[in-house]
């Protein structure tokens, strides 16, 4: 696979696929722009080594048809503020109108075409929809990480039409930390895996256990672990049909010597809302009716004494639900403890990472990944069709 800085792009067309998928508010505002941010170092070299820059990217799921409420308009407002150069919008992202404001372009120009997901092709990962953005461009970049699990026309299709490809450094950055966690990691490796749904990270946990030296379960899906041990979990979230296979990963990791580690204790209530009665109690109390929300002090504790000899550490989920403030204390005290650990530490992306800006520690964190689902796909081994196409 080549990279942005192996390929000459002065005077040329150069189609950057991103991925400007951020969160905005009902008057359409962004509330967060940090996905914007992390494709300026691609965006900006290639500005400034001369090239005629093209900007494309998806937002939300418009299901292949045009809606205001998924428009790249702000966007582009917010890339102009950032780069403190003109951004020219355009209302479409294929056409006549679109390839004649290409042809017109100089150098260090910069075009954000609208929502590519606008089209039906996109997400169908079309060859004709691929041909025709493809059109647009001499030199096509990928630098998209979040959406590089999904088959799409503009990550997938295109290089097929384009004769050179290559990957930004946005897309270079995640792929170099993932080798540094599990491809050759500094030992001892600890993963920290949260979240509701055991069913959602079932694939990484049974790869992880193959890979680190420490595993540490939290969140909504510690309930189905301890279920798994016969512990009595009250109303806590757990999947029935995923006990047996807790059973297997936690046999797997005594055979294989990896310490596990479950909560010891947990912040319980009987509804999960801001002013609703809370308790902490060990695991083997929680109350008939209650159910465990967060990691009480006992576990932060146990937690933070498991990753204080870590090398590298890696961690996805958040450890309850810290978007209600009587149930976020466990996740932070844990993004506190992680930021200030001598190991290289590697967030996967989607609620952690919200957690981790929400703490205020983004700033001492080694790497966070811009794409929570891609991020998961690519620990479990998965085939990933975007970095295929361009290693292709």
């Amino acid at each position: 696979m080549k990279y942005i800085d192996q390929i000459d792009l002065k005077g040329n067309r150069v189609f950057i696929r991103v991925d400007f998928n951020v969160p905005m508010d009902e008057k359409g505002n962004i509330t967060d722009d940090t996905r914007i941010r992390a494709h300026l170092p691609t965006i900006n070299y290639a500005l400034e080594k001369g090239a005629k820059v093209i900007v494309g990217s998806h937002l939300g799921r418009p299901k292949g048809k045009r809606s205001e409420a998924f428009s790249l308009k702000a966007a582009s407002k917010r890339l102009s503020e950032l780069l403190n150069k003109e951004v020219v919008f355009l209302e479409d992202c294929i056409g006549e109108t679109v390839e004649k404001a290409v042809s017109e372009m100089k150098e260090g120009d910069i075009i954000l075409l609208e929502n590519l997901r606008f089209y039906a092709g996109e997400e169908k990962n079309d060859p004709e929809f691929a041909r025709e953005l493809a059109k647009l461009c001499d030199v096509y970049i990928d630098d998209a990480f979040a959406v590089s699990h999904r088959k799409a026309a503009s990550n997938t299709a295109i290089v097929d039409f384009v004769k050179v490809c290559a990957a930004g450094f946005l897309l270079k950055n995640e792929l170099a930390y993932f080798e540094k966690a599990m491809g050759n990691p500094v030992r001892p490796l600890v993963a920290i895996i949260g979240g509701a749904k055991v069913s959602d990270k079932i694939g990484v946990l049974e790869k992880l256990v193959d890979k680190v030296d420490k595993l540490i379960v939290g969140g909504g899906m510690a309930f189905t672990f301890l279920k798994a041990l016969g512990y009595e979990i009250g109303n806590s979230i757990c999947e029935e049909d995923m006990v047996e296979l807790a059973k297997g990963i936690m046999n797997k990791a005594r055979d294989r010597n990896v310490k596990f580690y479950l909560p010891v204790d947990f912040i319980v209530a009987e509804k999960a809302s801001v002013d609703t009665e809370t308790k902490t109690c060990t695991v083997q109390e929680i109350p008939k009716g209650w159910m465990g929300l967060d990691i009480g002090p006992a576990s932060v504790s146990l937690f933070s004494t498991a990753i204080q000899n870590a090398k590298t550490i890696l961690w996805n989920g958040p450890m309850g639900m810290f978007e209600l403030d009587p149930f976020s204390r466990g996740t932070f005290a844990m993004v506190t403890y992680v930021a200030n650990s001598h190991a290289l530490t590697i967030i996967g992306g989607g609620d952690t990472d919200v957690a981790v800006h929400r703490a205020g520690e983004s700033d001492k964190i080694s790497y966070i990944s811009t794409g929570g689902g891609a991020f998961l796909e690519l620990l479990e081994g998965k085939p990933m069709p975007a970095i295929e196409a361009l290693e292709r």
